[in-house]
């Protein structure tokens, strides 16, 4: 969960930005939470308080009313702010960006089982459902979850890879060089989740990972949210970078990290 946390925060002072480049400073001033950390928070809550679908909307709405000012989408803050609980068929990215902590979870079939869920009270549509169960599905394939597991990183990216081509269609074979020039901001789970995806692919460690999302130019944060997830689970994260991250939150979303956040 604080891979795709840092990756909202270092993402957030650059987007829409149309940077095309690796060399920028990590964390600035104007570097803050959005929407996508505290929907993530919201889906670990939701997973450890049963994981069936009105925890996800209570959880959602919880934290979503408790931070009314950050740019939700206007289908998604309609959504949030009324008595309706009924999803709404969004076609957004949102549904793949917050579904990280659903990783921890035990067995394949599990993971996309409650990511379908967590997706599909909102984000109800078959698109949307898949980028949030792919996500989800990749974040567990490298994650180091057993004592006896010996894959080195390249075998677990070979297998996620393939995994992924596989069981959801997605095209992660080609390069981000092939991508950067064309590439521009899209905020659906089809424009937004491979490209995530290979900027893991191509990376060398967890760092690497959110400055390969960020350097395509396109939704920064929602990138590198997706990115850091997966990376987090494939190389861990620096004490450092999540001291530095955590002081980006206020106290009641530090709070929430430090209660469901279990370290990869």
């Amino acid at each position: 969960m604080i891979g795709s946390i840092i990756g909202d925060i270092v993402g957030s002072a650059c987007e829409h930005g149309g940077i095309k480049s690796k060399q920028f400073e990590l964390f600035k001033d104007e570097c803050h939470f959005t929407d996508d950390t505290v929907m993530t928070i919201a889906v670990a809550e939701a997973i450890w308080k049963g994981g069936e679908p009105e925890d996800f909307i209570s959880s959602i709405k919880k934290f979503g009313r408790a931070f009314p000012d950050l740019r939700y989408g206007a289908n998604f803050r309609k959504w949030l702010f009324s008595n309706d609980s009924a999803p709404y068929n969004s076609y957004g990215n949102g549904s793949a960006m917050r579904v990280s902590p659903l990783a921890h979870l035990f067995g394949l079939e599990s993971v996309e089982k409650y990511a379908k869920i967590s997706a599909e009270v909102t984000h109800n549509h078959p698109k949307e459902i898949k980028g949030a169960q792919a996500v989800a599905a990749a974040t567990f394939i490298v994650r180091w979850w057993e004592d006896y597991d010996y894959r080195s990183i390249e075998e677990k990216k070979a297998e996620m890879k393939d995994y992924i081509e596989r069981a959801y269609g997605y095209n992660i074979s080609q390069t981000l060089d092939e991508i950067r020039s064309g590439y521009k901001v899209d905020i659906t789970c089809q424009g937004t989740v491979p490209q995530a995806m290979i900027a893991f692919l191509e990376s060398t460690d967890f760092e690497d990972a959110i400055r390969k999302a960020i350097s395509l130019g396109g939704d920064s944060g929602t990138l590198a949210a997706i990115t850091g997830g997966i990376a987090e689970a494939a190389y861990g994260v620096s004490d450092e970078l999540q001291e530095k991250a955590m002081s980006y939150l206020p106290d009641e979303l530090k709070y929430a990290v430090e209660i469901w956040h279990y370290p990869l």
